[in-house]
């Protein structure tokens, strides 16, 4: 059986799919949309309109590199405020058309530099939260890799919250948890088993709504077969969502929620 701490280290392994590789294998016609309208274009975060089983869709994503030159460019997979206010403004733009969104999540937290905290790194967040609390689409949340604290939060207030089996989701890392908790950040394995982090432990709790498998009988799926999976199940909810009036959504989005 996977230790929490193993799959702490899958959900960080620099050779799982990004949040782009998702969107190219599971979509077609992707066209990439940019900025916030406000400040700059933050490539942090990534999104725009593609075709779901020819039904239109906004897909955003927390995309992080393959190597240190793309890490740099997209910071880590650290979102700055003008990167939740593009995901925010994509959001709004799938609402007035009525496309459902769907949002990939792999960030270890929004970024926590000073510039981000002055042009509010805080509110931006808080604005996702209530935005996507009443938005009037339908809206699946899939944490692939890290799912972060409220970096991770700002795109999974949805109808459906999925996670692959070797992600995580968290209030903090395990190196934070075992720092504040018994100041010695080399204690995080310990933590990460404490914490509640992994997909099965949140399934159980209800904290998320499906397990995306990536293993079959102790062998890894291939990621064609993943991707295939993945797309069915989106295809299939996303129907089922879409049949339900829009106060049903609403009111059952809030009812996720509001019992935690």
């Amino acid at each position: 059986m996977t230790s929490a701490n193993e799959i702490v280290q899958l959900a960080r392994a620099k050779d799982r799919p990004t949040a782009l590789e998702f969107f190219e294998e599971l979509f077609e016609g992707y066209q990439e949309l940019h900025g916030d309208r406000l400040f700059a274009d933050d490539e942090a975060i990534t999104g725009g309109i593609a075709f779901l089983d020819k039904r239109p869709v906004t897909v955003i994503g927390i995309q992080k590199g393959r190597d240190l030159k793309e890490n740099l460019q997209r910071n880590f997979g650290a979102p700055h405020p003008e990167g939740y206010r593009k995901a925010l403004r994509l959001m709004k733009q799938a609402e007035k058309f009525q496309r459902p969104v769907i949002t990939f999540i792999n960030t270890a937290g929004a970024f926590c530099g000073i510039g981000a905290e002055e042009r509010g790194e805080g509110e931006s967040i808080a604005k996702n939260l209530m935005g996507m609390s009443d938005l009037k689409v339908p809206i699946i949340a899939i944490i692939i890799g890290e799912g972060g604290s409220g970096g991770a939060l700002a795109l999974a207030v949805a109808d459906e919250v999925w996670m692959l089996e070797h992600a995580i989701y968290a209030i903090l890392s395990p190196e934070g948890f075992a720092s504040i908790l018994w100041k010695d950040g080399s204690r995080a394995p310990e933590a990460a088993e404490l914490m509640k982090i992994t997909a099965g432990e949140l399934l159980k709790m209800g904290v998320v709504d499906k397990v995306i498998p990536e293993m079959l009988r102790g062998h890894p799926i291939e990621r064609r077969n993943l991707m295939e999976n993945l797309r069915k199940q989106l295809s299939k909810k996303l129907s089922q969502l879409s049949q339900l009036p829009t106060e049903t959504i609403l009111e059952q989005r809030y009812q996720r929620f509001r019992k935690y």
